[in-house]
């Protein structure tokens, strides 16, 4: 049976620093990298507070600069979000109560290619967005 996005969230792995000996993305080679954890993106979006948003690129900085690296991996940092994202409304949709989901709406603009690939859909996002600036 395939594991749920929030197992798939709660995986115990840790944060790895990785030097790079070529270029990555929009990373250059010689670049100390982070390739954090679903954990740990979790944690930082739900440190973000009511009425602010945080674009991906802000995410992965301050995530580098907590762990002392030049940059954190422009992949799995996506795709932590997106597990973040996912293991919330999973939750949600068990009776959990949204004041206690990861409030993923901070970092996943609407009408983004990942907003697009939501389980919630895209107009979840915005209404979440809307009753916070209200």
């Amino acid at each position: 049976m395939p594991k749920t996005w929030v197992e798939k969230r709660n995986v115990n792995k840790e944060p790895k620093l990785v030097k790079l000996e070529a270029s990555f993305a929009d990373i250059p080679a010689e670049s100390m990298m982070l390739v954090a954890t679903p954990k740990l993106v979790d944690e930082y979006i739900k440190q973000i507070p009511k009425g602010r948003q945080v674009d991906l690129k802000t995410l992965r900085k301050d995530l580098a600069a907590e762990f002392h690296a030049d940059h954190a991996c422009p992949l799995s940092t996506a795709i932590f979000v997106r597990i973040s994202a996912e293991a919330a409304f999973e939750e949600l949709n068990k009776g959990k109560p949204l004041s206690d989901i990861t409030p993923f709406w901070r970092v996943i603009a609407p009408g983004s290619k990942m907003a697009a690939k939501l389980a919630c859909g895209e107009n979840f996002l915005q209404n979440q967005l809307n009753l916070e600036k209200a």
